[in-house]
């Protein structure tokens, strides 16, 4: 059995990292978290004329044809660099979606343009007080010329820059996801933990036609769980990988008693005990991503990722905050964003204990 990545998969992601090496410095990061929406533009359109964003979605979206792995290896290096860009809502969720779900005219009109970069997407994924997104709170009823959809979703990202957005509802034959543009919308943009902002949408009587559904049946909406919380698992393997590096290197360097801090026991201790915790959170992605991409069931390989996802983030985190001393709590220093950055990936789409119980009901199923 060959584990190894494919060779698209470390092309992609050497592509990538290269980019990044050179574009998200600290002084852009300063000057684009200086901005509402910390989103760096001038990155999206240089990943665009690479071919990054394009490459990992299939052809019908204008893409190269690969898939969910490569996009999960891009992810992992946008992770590495805590870059602000939505891939993760644009690319790897909403186009990916409409490249699999959308008609003909769908694709053309909204994926082909977010392939180049020219739109950015999302999906409204999350509700508040709302632990189960499988089941909208959100309404969708029917009318004679489509659909009008009633409702709120919270923690929309790139909700304040979107083009379009993905709207899962309920409907009274199960879920449907339907097409909305933002001007249909109240957005309320909320700031979250990495200073990054998200959305707040309130639709009131929005109405869509029967062009603007996506797909026929609840299935859409599994998919986009699916793909978007693997996408996270990705991205915080990313940041806690480069977070541990980070905290390695300053091991090896800080010198205390006369001798580098790495060399205590309890430092030590705790840097073996981050490592096993960084290759869970990669096993486990890469089993959930692997399984999905093939068309697999994997809801409990994709509740175990996230689980690792959360506890790895929360427990990397702080090891490197602690390792770090004084300088660690410093919001200036280049390991707040990568602290930041791991919280929220912890949370995102379920922590630790939601993805417990999701596990449960898969095996108690």
């Amino acid at each position: 059995m060959d584990f190894s990545c494919t060779e698209a998969q470390g092309d992609l992601a050497g592509l990538t990292r290269e980019i990044l090496d050179d574009h998200v410095t600290a002084q852009r990061l300063r000057e684009v978290e200086e901005e509402p929406d910390r989103f760096d533009r001038a990155l999206w359109k240089q990943l665009a004329r690479a071919g990054v964003l394009s490459a990992a979605l299939p052809s019908t979206a204008g893409g190269g044809g690969f898939g969910l792995l490569e996009q999960c290896s891009v992810l992992i290096e946008l992770g590495r660099a805590v870059a602000p860009v939505p891939y993760l809502a644009s690319i790897t969720t909403a186009a990916a979606a409409l490249a699999q779900f959308g008609t003909p005219g769908q694709q053309q009109r909204w994926a082909v343009p977010a392939a180049k970069g020219e739109l950015v997407l999302t999906a409204a994924l999350a509700e508040e007080n709302n632990p189960d997104p499988d089941r909208p709170a959100c309404r969708a009823e029917r009318v004679a010329d489509g659909w009008v959809l009633t409702g709120t979703k919270t923690t929309v990202p790139a909700g304040t820059v979107a083009d379009l957005v993905l709207v899962p509802a309920s409907t009274s034959d199960g879920s449907r996801v339907f097409l909305v543009e933002p001007e249909q919308l109240s957005i309320e943009r909320q700031r979250i933990v990495d200073a990054d902002s998200e959305a707040w949408l309130t639709l009131d009587g929005v109405r869509v036609g029967d062009d603007r559904a996506l797909g026929d049946d609840s299935a859409v909406l599994d998919w986009l769980l699916t793909r978007a919380t693997v996408g996270a698992c990705a991205h915080q393997v990313g940041v806690v990988e480069r977070a541990l590096e980070l905290t390695s290197e300053y091991a090896r360097e800080r010198v205390q008693f006369g001798r580098p801090i790495g060399s205590f026991q309890a430092v030590a201790q705790r840097l073996a005990d981050a490592f096993i915790d960084v290759e869970a959170a990669r096993l486990t992605l890469w089993q959930a991503a692997w399984r999905a991409d093939e068309g697999l069931p994997c809801a409990a390989e994709v509740a175990t990722a996230k689980f690792w996802a959360a506890e790895s983030g929360h427990r990397v985190a702080h090891t490197a905050v602690h390792v770090h001393g004084g300088v660690g709590i410093d919001l200036d220093h280049r390991l707040h964003r990568y602290f930041v950055a791991a919280k929220r990936n912890e949370f995102s789409l379920g922590g630790a204990a939601a993805q417990l119980g999701r596990l449960g009901d898969v095996l108690a199923g």
